[in-house]
């Protein structure tokens, strides 16, 4: 009977709103801003992972319409009023200032993925590809890579950039 009165109170404590801007605060040196849209994020994005992740990123409106559409197909459930207030929240306070460039022979699968808008099966392809090839020299290197959307590809080529 002490264990399980043990673990609720462990439970309700770790389920408190004030553990998790202390123990997120730890981990990421920062506390949600607050602001419409905060609760609700904490809510979504914190289904399936860890909140940080949900915001380490900084991307424009067009880069959090899509990871949010995403993490719905992922199944995400939220209501529509929910979705449009964590969205409206990680534009007003997460969004990129400048969209960065994105060096293909250097960049982590989950900056391709969410840069380039790509699926994770294609982030972690490119990244295959680049380790057995060598780095990339041009775009159309890139869209060599087995499984890419050239077209994708294509309508970020600006954002790519090929250093070694």
């Amino acid at each position: 009977m002490k264990f399980n009165t043990f673990v609720i109170i462990v439970a309700l404590v770790i389920c408190s709103p004030a553990f998790f801007d202390v123990t997120t605060a730890g981990q990421s040196g920062q506390q949600l801003p607050d602001g419409p849209g905060k609760e609700e994020l904490r809510k979504l994005c914190s289904q399936c992972h860890e909140l940080e992740k949900s915001y380490s990123l900084r991307q424009d409106r067009g880069g959090w319409t899509r990871t949010m559409q995403k993490m719905t197909a992922f199944g995400m459930k939220s209501t529509e009023a929910e979705f449009n207030a964590v969205l409206e929240y990680l534009i007003r306070n997460y969004a990129a200032d400048e969209v960065p460039k994105i060096n293909v022979n250097k960049a982590r699968a989950i900056d391709l993925e969410s840069g380039l808008s790509l699926r994770r099966s294609q982030a972690a392809a490119i990244i295959a590809y680049r380790d057995k090839n060598g780095n990339f020299k041009t775009i159309e290197d890139l869209k060599k890579v087995p499984g890419i959307d050239a077209e994708k590809i294509e309508a970020k080529k600006d954002r790519l950039i090929f250093e070694e």
